[in-house]
């Protein structure tokens, strides 16, 4: 591949990012000319696909127009069309061809086996050739309707000389109810109508269930944009104010953030002082106290009092817009095995169709006609298709994924299970994911008096431990104090008056090992502290992964006193107060030095790492954002479904190489036999459903992998 233009080459200044949606792309091979086509077009710096998006993201010199660089694609021979630069743009048309193709092939194959069923049971002459006829006229437009999506895309590779998949897969469909027409037609005792629908099911199937997972990784992409706020109130010079929607809102510009809203961009704050939940940037369970001349960023929820902000960034150039765009380059596919089987079955389909072509020209040298020699040509193909070693991937995956289902671990995306059987080194996020996430005041200390005024003072506030410590006394009958005056102080806590004494609560004066909150009565005050419980059977899951040989570390946004006590429990290395682009640049790093990292998190935060990590498991406590992100989600309070996924991950692998083994000795082997003439159309596919039901039941094997 040609290195990329230097970028000193061009004046930043007239540099341009655009991306193209490219549907058409179905294979590293695809990946790999896209990227190599245009890093030899004059003007484009670089040029990165992201397969599981179906896009390319090409850096260029703004004298390079977008028709240019989608005229330059399609010489490549694939459809482009530019997308907006914006994470959350989705486009589900994909999916909703392929889905209406899958019903209409799913439809026609139900009642062509159906009407096979009397053949199969011997049905012969006139009741034979009537049914034949009726199982075309249903597989003739459903062919032609659901195999357009190969059929177009073989057609444009023929086009610009090239080959794919979905050649192959279209010569052996059209070829298959070419004879089965011709069988029909002159009176013949097989056709192959069910065959050939059936085949178009369930490619439709797979390509119909990864255009629904590219989808929902998008969703979670806007999952993450929604937590911004959708408008915002804008003060003018003149003393007035309107409202403005997010998108239309421009740096120097002075919006108001009342109390119980998402900012809508990032600035500074000019007037104000508040407490902002901003855990989706930090990771930071407890909320942060802000005031004039401090940095607010986009999300970040205001629980105190009004603020107003100067924007300095808006819509795509906030800090969480750059979360998500970090998400969509991260999140791409790595899936090895799959990579292994496209590569294989790219030599293996011409080679395949070169000797059936070979079969059909030896077998009419050998005097045994134009018929005979297509039959035995077309039961080369069929006998050979490479449905087995399709099936060896995928099959393994699905029964895994089902069997940890049933311990409380949902595996969003298969080939993540191949990635689980490699990491070598797991990093946990502390609050949410090594704990409960659910911080519990100590209150046992507190007098009757003393509590009293806690809850007056809790029930005032929505910060998340004034909101714990209320729950708490309410649960214990504590009676109100009489407090009067409250008031919730931005960046202070709440203030109120009791008996002309002015009582608190508030941030404690000098940092403590553990979070807490401050209840001050007059002069003299008591520390809160709140336990952010450790999961039950965290060490247990810690030991599990050190004996398959997965270091564990922590790595947190919270305070660093916080997160030293859980990593001195645990006996694990630890980092604290990442950002997000922290631990993202740690995950490059421990990726460039030979690590296959493990991300376990909870927060918003942790959405590009969990993208962009070897592999990635969020609990089901966590954001719809990391839930998106990562590659499986654990349900309940238990950490222990993290190392049992690395083991049933490692099994999978196994069983799936057990699995390639047999496809290839099942060709090895099958091969000569069709060669030689030995075998008609329909025992070939007998025999190619069997190498499959093979595969498949090897595959069944994982079922009590999780057990």
């Amino acid at each position: 591949m040609n290195a990329p233009v230097p970028l000193d080459t061009f004046d930043a200044a007239v540099l341009k990012d655009t991306r193209f949606t490219v549907p058409g792309m179905r294979c590293a091979g695809c990946i790999a000319k896209i990227e190599r086509g245009l890093a030899d077009l004059p003007g484009v710096v670089s040029a990165r696909v992201n397969f599981s998006s179906k896009r390319v993201a090409v850096r260029h010199d703004t004298s390079l127009g977008e028709q240019a660089l989608v005229e330059a694609i399609a010489a490549i021979g694939f459809e482009a069309q530019a997308v907006a630069d914006n994470p959350l743009a989705r486009d589900d048309k994909e999916t909703r061809t392929l889905l209406r193709a899958l019903a209409v092939a799913g439809f026609g194959m139900m009642n062509i086996m159906l009407l096979s069923v009397s053949v199969w049971s011997g049905a012969g002459g006139v009741t034979r050739d009537l049914f034949h006829w009726l199982s075309a006229l249903i597989a003739i437009p459903v062919v032609a309707y659901a195999g357009r999506p190969f059929f177009a895309s073989a057609a444009m590779a023929l086009r610009h000389r090239r080959t794919n998949m979905d050649v192959p897969i279209s010569i052996g469909v059209l070829l298959a109810v070419a004879l089965s027409i011709y069988e029909t037609a002159t009176g013949g005792e097989h056709a192959y109508f069910d065959g050939a629908v059936m085949l178009l099911f369930f490619l439709l199937a797979g390509r119909a269930l990864d255009a629904t997972m590219r989808d929902k990784t998008r969703a979670g992409i806007g999952a993450l944009l929604s937590r911004m706020g959708r408008s915002a109130t804008v003060l003018d010079a003149d003393g007035t104010s309107r409202t403005v929607s997010a998108q239309d809102l421009e740096p120097g510009m002075l919006m108001l953030v009342p109390a119980g809203e998402a900012l809508a961009a990032d600035g500074v704050v000019e007037e104000g002082a508040s407490t902002l939940d901003n855990s989706m940037l930090t990771g930071e369970s407890a909320a942060q106290g802000v005031a004039a001349g401090e940095t607010v960023y986009a999300g970040a929820i205001n629980l105190g009092n009004p603020l107003n902000v100067r924007v300095t960034a808006a819509a795509s150039d906030t800090a969480l817009a750059e979360i998500a765009r970090l998400m969509d380059e991260a999140g791409q596919s790595r899936s090895q095995y799959v990579r292994i089987a496209d590569r294989a079955s790219r030599l293996y389909a011409p080679a395949v169709h070169s000797l059936a072509l070979l079969a059909f020209i030896g077998w009419m040298l050998a005097g045994a006609g134009v018929y005979q020699s297509l039959v035995i040509a077309i039961a080369v193909l069929i006998i050979t298709c490479p449905c087995a070693m399709g099936l060896a991937v995928p099959a393994a995956q699905v029964v895994a994924s089902g069997a940890l289902a049933k311990r409380g671990l949902l595996v969003k995306d298969g080939s993540a299970l191949e990635r689980l059987a490699e990491v070598d080194l797991a990093l946990f996020d502390k609050t949410g994911t090594l704990t409960l996430g659910e911080p519990v005041p100590r209150l046992d200390h507190l007098s009757p008096d003393q509590a009293g005024v806690a809850l007056a003072l809790a029930r005032n506030s929505r910060h998340p431990l004034s909101r714990g410590i209320s729950g708490a006394l309410e649960r214990q009958g504590v009676v109100a104090a009489p407090v009067e005056h409250i008031r919730e102080q931005g960046g202070r806590g709440v203030v109120g008056v009791l008996g002309g004494v002015e009582v608190a609560l508030e941030r404690p004066e000098s940092e403590t090992a553990t979070l807490s909150t401050s209840l001050r009565i007059g002069d003299a005050g008591v520390i809160i502290a709140f336990a952010d419980p450790v999961r039950s059977d965290a060490q247990e899951v810690v030991r599990v992964l050190a004996q398959d040989g997965i270091e564990s570390r922590i790595v947190s946004g919270d305070r660093a006193a916080s997160v030293e006590g859980v990593a001195r429990d645990l006996d694990v290395a630890w980092q604290a107060q990442l950002l997000p682009d922290d631990k993202l640049a740690l995950l490059e790093g421990l990726k460039s030095a030979g690590h296959r990292p493990l991300m376990i998190g909870d927060g918003i935060n942790d959405g590009p790492a969990l993208a962009a990590a070897h592999a990635s498991i969020a609990p089901g406590s966590a954001s719809d954002v990391s839930q998106q992100a990562a590659d499986a989600v654990f349900l309940g309070k238990a950490l222990m479904p993290v190392s049992l996924a690395v083991g049933v991950a490692r099994r999978t692998m196994r069983i799936v190489r057990q699995n390639f083994a047999f496809a290839i000795l099942y060709n090895v082997v099958a091969l000569p036999i069709a060669l030689a003439g030995m075998v008609t159309p329909l025992i070939a596919a007998l025999a190619m459903s069997l190498s499959s039901l093979v595969v498949v039941g090897n595959s069944l094997r994982l079922a009590r992998a999780a057990q």
